[in-house]
């Protein structure tokens, strides 16, 4: 049993059974053994893989992408360059080198970076430099003019589930069945499920704290010039089904497994993250998959060009990793780009392309 664990115990057998929501919360950030807090999951010898991981091009890209952001919004001379969820800080580090191009950018930029995990905030500080600003929250960042991306930020963001049983919705939870953590539903119908339709059997989740923060971003769009990009894993549109997952070391395990020693994600609602942008003021265009975006913005040139540079074993490396950014049967199709800008922007390469 992990520590986590025991704590999880003690407030069901105290207060009942645990909507998913808290019990995602308290797995990946427990002041003291929440997942994130003092690890560093990121890489081959941690439990999961991201693109920027994969290969130095995806951060450049979006460097790219950034740069020209600034440049539609008037080029501001001082403007908020703004990550959710930095992880090591290689998406950062790249971006920033790739920005280099557009003169004025880097000298604008004012770096925030929002983080709850000391022990990445402290690797970030390593890459970086410490001329960044770290917040728990996008609230306490300045306001004014914004560039904002967030890659693999949103699916670790709690949600809750209701599952259609007997003609109506019940809440899923976390109980106990004798010395073990279960997922269970619980007996009233839940309110938050109401009026909505479905079959017996289907599942529909909600991630409320997942529409806050983009509608956040939407009143901060609609406040300033500015302009977001969003990466993640998830569908384009509003359907039921149960995609909440835990991870650990590249392999799928239970839910319930170790407690705080798991990754615990799940796929995000593009249609969902749209509305609550567009809730918050900004403007949206229609999302494309990650293969079209990285394409769109040049990963077979990047590619080429660093496997120029590189012996045969590395540049058979890079198109490998670029194989996995974009193939449809890796990351390709599974992963979404979603661009919101202040209104009145006009719509942000490459979205719109045929």
């Amino acid at each position: 049993m992990t520590p986590l664990e025991g704590i999880i115990r003690e407030i069901i057998v105290t207060e009942g059974p645990m909507r998913l929501d808290r019990y995602m919360a308290l797995c990946l950030g427990h002041p003291e053994y929440g997942y994130y807090m003092a690890r560093d999951a990121f890489g081959e010898e941690g439990d999961f893989i991201t693109a920027p991981e994969i290969s130095q091009a995806f951060g450049e890209l979006i460097g790219i992408w950034c740069a020209a952001a600034w440049q539609a919004m008037g080029a501001p001379v001082s403007f908020n360059l703004v990550e959710l969820g930095p992880g090591r800080g290689i998406l950062m580090s790249d971006l920033l080198r790739a920005a280099k191009v557009m003169p004025g950018f880097s000298a604008a930029a004012n770096l925030h970076l929002v983080e709850t995990s000391p022990r990445l905030r402290e690797i970030q500080k390593r890459r970086i430099g410490a001329g960044a600003k770290w917040h728990d929250t996008l609230a306490t960042v300045a306001e004014g003019p914004m560039v904002l991306v967030a890659n693999e930020f949103f699916d670790a963001i709690p949600i809750r589930q209701f599952e259609r049983h007997e003609g109506r919705w019940r809440e899923r939870c976390v109980g106990l069945v004798g010395e073990s953590l279960t997922i269970g539903l619980t007996e009233a119908e839940s309110v938050a499920g109401q009026g909505a339709p479905g079959k017996d059997g289907e599942t529909i989740e909600f991630a409320l704290a997942r529409s806050d923060i983009a509608g956040e971003i939407g009143a901060r769009l609609a406040r300033h010039p500015g302009a977001s990009l969003i990466i993640d894993y998830g569908h384009f549109i509003s359907a039921p089904g149960d995609t909440l997952q835990a991870v650990r070391k590249h392999e799928h395990v239970p839910i319930t497994a170790a407690p705080g020693e798991c990754d615990l994600t799940s796929h995000v609602d593009f249609e969902g993250l749209a509305k609550a942008l567009r809730k918050g003021g900004a403007a949206t265009w229609p999302g494309i998959t990650q293969r079209m975006f990285l394409l769109a913005m040049g990963l077979e040139a990047r590619t080429a060009a660093l496997s120029g540079l590189a012996d045969e074993r590395m540049a058979g490396m890079l198109q490998r990793a670029m194989a996995r950014l974009v193939d449809e049967s890796q990351m390709g199709h599974l992963f979404k780009v979603l661009a919101a800008t202040s209104p009145g922007l006009a719509m942000p390469y490459p979205f719109g392309q045929p």
